[in-house]
Formats: structure tokens, sequence, C-alpha cells
């Protein structure tokens, strides 16, 4: 009876601990989001003043956009918000703020098509990419008109592939090995 009294409890303990060791990781990951949320906020307060600094008016603020596609014949209907549009010079553009280290850079993947899509979607001649851990604007504009051809390798240049030279290799080295050791 005392034993089980006793694994009642360890396994109480382990509940609780458990339960303490959640809440602290939910309490950090809470902390750690509530300062982004700052930094971004800050971030886009201060894109204001960068994009007037750079020759755009800002004409509005989280512009949401509904657009229309087709997937299989069927229509759907995406949303997008953007930071602000803004007006230079007569010519719509997207503004669009990032913080951080590698968030505003055309490097990353995912800021780049978020920057296309917001331009074509808003009709834009160009996104105006706010650094705002840097405090540069940087006018970022896509080529929309259809291109040359894609570049293929010639199939002459495909590499061949190597398993099947591998698995040949092992086989002839299995065989060696075993007429070496019966021998």
């Amino acid at each position: 009876m005392r034993d089980l009294a006793f694994a009642a409890a360890g396994a109480a303990a382990v509940l609780v601990l458990v339960a303490i060791a959640r809440s602290l990781a939910a309490r950090g990951r809470s902390r750690v989001a509530r300062r982004r949320a700052r930094v971004a906020r800050d971030g886009e307060v201060a894109a204001v003043e960068l994009l007037a600094a750079a020759g755009f008016e800002v004409t509005a603020t989280q512009a949401v956009h509904a657009w229309s596609l087709t997937v299989d014949g069927e229509p759907h209907e995406a949303s997008l918000r953007c930071d602000y549009l803004a007006d230079r010079d007569g010519e719509r553009w997207v503004a669009e703020v990032k913080t951080g280290g590698e968030a505003p850079r055309l490097g990353n993947a995912a800021t780049r098509r978020q920057l296309l899509e917001y331009q074509v979607a808003y009709g834009a001649v160009g996104v105006a990419l706010v650094d705002a851990t840097t405090g540069v604007v940087h006018e970022v504009r896509f080529e929309l008109a259809p291109t040359a051809a894609l570049t293929v390798p010639p199939p002459a240049l495909v590499a061949p592939a190597r398993w099947p030279w591998l698995a040949a290799g092992l086989i002839a080295g299995a065989a060696a090995a075993a007429a070496l050791l019966s021998g």
C-alpha cells in the first residue's frame, strides 16, 4: 500500500513539474512575441517618416485588397493586407515594412514572393521595401513583361545518375571479397 502511495505521489510531482515547465515555456514565447510585435509596430511608425524622406506620400494604411483567382475553374478570393499604399510622382507604390536582419533582404525567398504578390495584386509600379532596422527604403520593381524562354541545360549537359555505378561497385566489391574469403 505504501508503494502505491509513493508511486502516486511521484506521478503527481511529475505532472506538477510538467505543468510548471509548460507554463514557463508559454510565458517565454509570449514575451518574445510581444517584443517582436513592439519592434514591428515601432518599425511601421518610423516607416512613415522614412517614406516621406524618400519622396513618397502615404495614401492608405493597412490597405486590404480582395484578389480574385480561379482554382480548377472555381472562383476563389484571397485577401491581402499591405502595410501602406503610397504615391510618388503620380505612380502607385506598395510600401512593406520589415524589421530584423533576414526579413528585409531580397535574398529571402518569402520576402521576395510577398513583394511580387503585392506589386501584381495592387497594380503598383513597385514596392518600397522599408528596412526599419537600418532606416533604408529600397525601391523594388519586378519586370512583369514576358521574358525569353527559360534556360534549360541541354540533355547532354545533365549529369547522369550515379547510383547505378555505386550499386555495380558494391556488387563487384562483395563478389571479390567473397572470392578472397572462400579461396
